[in-house]
């Protein structure tokens, strides 16, 4: 028995006819008779009652007919399968994130997926979350990595959330702590020295947003970093700053005490074009960042959870 004879078979049932089923198949009619026969040889059994006006099966025919279409179907799930791992020796991803996430979520995904795939070539875009869907917009990317999802349409692209991760305040961690406690409030923190983003971070509109909301002044020393200049200069007791709790990963130079009043999160969500079926480097390279957010998550504790 063989995926060609399970097909004539399959066709034959459904149209009732050799003649047309041949056709459908583009074989001639006697071989698809030849390959039917064979069947019912190697089945022991006949399948059909050939008649002038058609053929029906018969009660083996019937019991053979749901049994033929789930394995023409296993067959074909298979090939398609191949098909995409093949399709992972050669191609490209091109994902895009915030820099905030380049420095942690991104990191952790790079390796693994380039541990798994390494003949993909990986893109990657750095830029704010607005600057992100622009550029997913335009075709620039296949993903992005945003934490303003609010800003992203529904009609143009797919919004998946990923984490809900707190914003925490790190400080060297060879200097004095910056409190007694396990939590810090944000008025406490606006008297300590201050690292402060660029104001093109979606971070920095976040925390500004908070402190006038708090009506307090923070006492700014260093404004207008990036994220690795923030953190470097807080590992040299410069001053504290607050970041996402997922940047203190394998950050040894950080000690970091949880925010309160009010505790400030952020919803990361992978986005990607609503109206293009992903390739499947894409699709693996999603699955991914599921997989590693999940991961991160559990690493995290109370300051991360699965959004």
């Amino acid at each position: 028995m063989n995926l060609d004879q399970l097909r004539a078979f399959v066709e034959v049932a459904q149209l009732g006819n050799f003649t047309r089923a041949a056709a459908r198949l583009h074989l001639a009619q006697p071989s698809l008779s030849r390959q039917i026969t064979t069947l019912e040889h190697d089945l022991g059994a006949e399948l059909f009652h050939r008649a002038r006006r058609g053929s029906t099966l018969t009660v083996a025919g019937e019991s053979l007919l749901p049994l033929a279409r789930r394995m023409l179907a296993d067959a074909e799930s298979v090939r398609r399968e191949l098909s995409e791992l093949a399709g992972l020796q050669r191609g490209r991803v091109r994902l895009g994130a915030t820099p905030t996430l380049c420095v942690s979520l991104v990191a952790e995904v790079f390796a693994a997926f380039h541990a798994a795939h390494p003949a993909i070539e990986l893109h990657v875009s750095e830029h704010g979350s607005r600057r992100l869907l622009d550029e997913l917009a335009g075709g620039e990317l296949d993903l992005a990595l945003i934490t303003t999802s609010g800003a992203a349409s529904a009609d143009r692209f797919t919004v998946t959330p990923l984490l809900v991760e707190e914003l925490v305040v790190v400080s060297a961690s060879g200097a004095p702590p910056v409190t007694d406690g396990d939590t810090i409030a944000l008025a406490d923190v606006a008297a300590l020295p201050q690292i402060v983003f660029s104001s093109a971070y979606d971070l920095r509109a976040t925390t500004d947003a908070a402190f006038r909301a708090a009506g307090v002044t923070p006492a700014t020393i260093v404004q207008g970093a990036e994220m690795d200049a923030v953190l470097r200069f807080v590992e040299r007791g410069l001053g504290v700053a607050i970041v996402p709790a997922m940047v203190l990963i394998e950050r040894p130079g950080l000690r970091s005490v949880r925010l309160v009043e009010p505790t400030l999160t952020r919803t990361i969500s992978v986005a990607r074009p609503a109206d293009l079926a992903p390739t499947a480097a894409v699709e693996v390279m999603q699955r991914t960042i599921a997989r590693t957010a999940t991961e991160l998550a559990a690493r995290a504790g109370a300051t991360m959870r699965l959004a």
